[in-house]
């Protein structure tokens, strides 16, 4: 078995740690690139969603070197992503491409039942191990996590923004090669140290929260690398979502750290209190949250016909307005262009700039 998976943003580090301990042979899909979209778009519905057509891309590339088993989640609900699996595979198989597809799906109500899911999925494992694995790929994803926050904080603020990348990036790069966990640890704090080291500026940056579909969200070239590009405009940004906080809500029962989700929905629920699929419900909580903690503004992605995040949008309106707190909303497509999006945070930017100075005024 050549298993691969789809990439969104730097979950596939723990993916792929996960995959290798259950013994099995990894053919990791190329970094997504344009051409990657490209092919995705060239074999989906023109009216499909950004997500499907970049993971087909990531599919096809892995198939043409040499995968045999597609590794996919499955899903419910409103939001499009619980058929992915199934349109993949059949537009796939229309093209003439021989694999196996390995739905992981959330379990019911055991946690027990991702185990053997995952004990399944492995070369002649245990129980045991299937559990070992999952908490090593658990580890991982922590700790790139918290390094993803340690950027977020010192990017903005950095007078050498591209020294506190390449400290990143290649930290990334080092703890993705390595499954040695003290070897980890090491590279974690080593990582922390230098961008501890890097000369910040003296005036606080613009706070934005980013809110909206977890998969635009996390990963940069569905978004067109916008966090980077709003630190490099000196803004700070507090991602309100993590691959981390999705795993411990829907797949460990909220088991390996402490969830948010009720708070969410109790702050929602004065502008949005049933299911709209997706994460219509968190965008407008988290909005709200981000309001009362007197962040200058909130930017809210998606993909173009996203319909949970439709609906998020038009209860944003009302947010903002009772709320208090500037809303920008960014919908994304294989038609977007970086020069559009890089002129519209320019401007958001300066407005909220512009506003927090007045506000100062007034104090």
């Amino acid at each position: 078995m050549k298993i691969t998976y789809p990439h969104m943003g730097n979950a596939c580090i723990a993916i792929e740690a996960m995959l290798q301990k259950l013994k099995l042979e990894v053919i990791p899909p190329p970094p997504i690139s344009k051409k990657t979209l490209e092919i995705g778009t060239k074999h989906c519905p023109e009216f499909a969603c950004m997500p499907l057509k970049i993971t087909m891309g990531n599919f096809i590339e892995a198939l043409d070197l040499g995968a045999d088993t597609i590794l996919m989640a499955g899903g419910w609900g409103p939001c499009r992503f619980g058929y992915y699996a199934q349109v993949e595979r059949d537009i796939l198989a229309d093209l003439g491409y021989k694999f196996d597809m390995v739905i992981l799906e959330a379990p019911d109500s055991r946690v027990s039942e991702l185990f053997r899911q995952l004990q399944a999925l492995g070369q002649n494992v245990s129980i045991v191990e299937a559990f070992k694995a999952l908490k090593f790929a658990w580890y991982k994803l922590q700790v790139v996590e918290e390094l993803e926050k340690k950027l977020a904080y010192v990017h903005p603020r950095a007078l050498d923004k591209r020294k506190a990348e390449n400290i990143y990036d290649l930290a990334l790069e080092k703890i993705k090669a390595t499954q040695d966990k003290e070897e980890i640890d090491k590279l974690f704090h080593t990582c922390l140290a230098s961008l501890d080291q890097i000369a910040l500026r003296a005036e606080e940056p613009l706070r934005i929260g980013l809110v909206g579909e977890i998969y635009t969200v996390l990963e940069p070239m569905a978004n067109y690398n916008l966090i980077r590009s709003l630190g490099r405009l000196n803004v700070e940004v507090d991602n309100s979502i993590y691959i981390s906080d999705w795993l411990n809500d829907h797949l460990l029962g909220g088991l390996v750290k402490k969830s948010h989700r009720r708070q969410l929905l109790k702050c929602a629920a004065p502008y949005l209190n049933y299911f709209v699929g997706g994460h219509g419900l968190e965008t407008v909580g988290s909005t709200v949250i981000y309001a009362r903690q007197s962040y200058d503004g909130v930017i809210h992605l998606g993909p173009l016909t996203c319909m949970p995040e439709i609906v998020a949008q038009s209860v944003l309106k009302r947010v903002s307005s009772e709320e208090g707190i500037p809303c920008m909303t960014l919908y994304f497509d294989e038609h977007a262009g970086v020069a559009g999006i890089q002129t519209r945070l320019e401007a958001f930017t300066d407005m909220l700039k512009r506003k927090k100075a007045r506000r100062a005024a007034i104090h």
